[in-house]
């Protein structure tokens, strides 16, 4: 008899592309928002609702596109996967404002002739266009549960590679203890949130230990729902960590810096109490302004709304990762 794992997802339940992505205006807006959602199947297709919307526009089609056995839509009943057009259209992405309708200034992201140059304690140091990120490090689909620091949560099916091929890729040297990601900034493109803009830590940068980049679960994002990142997305590449909340996840990144340090973020250096460092999901551990025991899951149906289910320790992944933490 097949029983499955905790953190397995049925195929029904990928949250969509739309809500996945915001935070604050989130959490306010919840009771009274009422936002017109399609529901999505796996087939990594737009549904005909999304055919015409200009939040996607630009983006390609991943097929063929193979789904890793490990993280695809099995037996568990609580999450359904979140129709594309929230997670297109309702997103976080600081650099181009505060609020989760930035899916229209998002479009100025320059990703032509994009480049990820990776350095720092590393035997071979590299810079990735796009082409060479396809072809060293093959695409697939994985549907991970998504988790905000401000307590909503989503399922998205992903398509990308995991970190640690490119960590092997490149080597490092053992005196390498941490990873740097740089997010993209240029002052004259990206507006920022609207408040003290040029009085925050840009660029956007996040963090990782060498192990937390080796675990298996820990994944570049290079497209979603079987097509190529939004721009509002962090399109080209992102950081997907499934076991820590969304902010972890750094987009559009420019530079990867293996170093000795524990290196400065974004959000841990504006808000330290707040938003730490390692920042895995845990019900027990509540925000200094709200409970994490439980979270909003976007729900399904044929309005944006949304469903209360209890938080997992994780994100529901400790069998992947618990060990890295003692």
């Amino acid at each position: 008899m097949h029983i499955p794992k905790p953190w397995t997802l049925p195929a029904s339940d990928v949250t969509s592309e739309t809500v996945f992505w915001n935070r604050r205006r989130f959490l306010k807006s919840a009771i009274a928002a009422s936002v017109g959602v399609s529901t999505l199947g796996l087939s990594g297709c737009r549904s005909s609702d999304d055919s015409d919307l200009d939040s996607l526009a630009g983006t390609r089609s991943l097929k063929p596109l193979s789904r890793n056995p490990q993280f695809t839509t099995t037996e568990l009943g609580d999450r359904t996967i979140t129709p594309r057009r929230l997670t297109a259209e309702y997103n976080n992405f600081y650099e181009f404002g505060g609020n989760k309708s930035i899916w229209k200034a998002a479009q100025a992201l320059p990703t032509d002739s994009w480049k990820v140059e990776v350095g720092g304690l590393v035997k071979n140091p590299q810079t990735y266009d796009l082409d060479d990120l396809k072809r060293k490090f093959p695409t697939e689909e994985r549907i991970y549960r998504f988790r905000c620091v401000e307590a909503w949560s989503m399922v998205v099916p992903w398509a990308g590679f995991p970190m640690r091929l490119l960590l092997e890729d490149v080597d490092p040297l053992s005196r390498a203890k941490f990873v740097r990601f740089t997010s993209y900034y240029d002052s004259e493109v990206v507006p920022g949130p609207g408040w003290r803009p040029n009085s925050l830590p840009w660029p956007y940068t996040e963090g990782l230990t060498i192990e937390e980049m080796a675990n298996d679960l820990a994944f570049f994002a290079t497209g979603a729902y079987g097509e190529t990142l939004p721009k509002q997305n962090g399109a080209p590449i992102r950081m997907v960590m499934p076991w820590k909340y969304g902010f972890k996840g750094a987009k559009s990144i420019v530079k990867i810096e293996f170093v000795e340090e524990q290196p400065a973020t974004y959000w841990n250096s504006l808000i330290p109490n707040e938003y730490g460092f390692v920042a895995n999901v845990n019900p027990d551990k509540p925000h200094p302004r709200w409970s994490q025991a439980q979270e909003r899951l976007v729900s399904r149906g044929p309005s944006f709304s949304w469903e209360t289910v209890p938080t997992l320790h994780y994100n529901g992944y400790g069998e992947f990762v618990a060990h890295l933490y003692g």
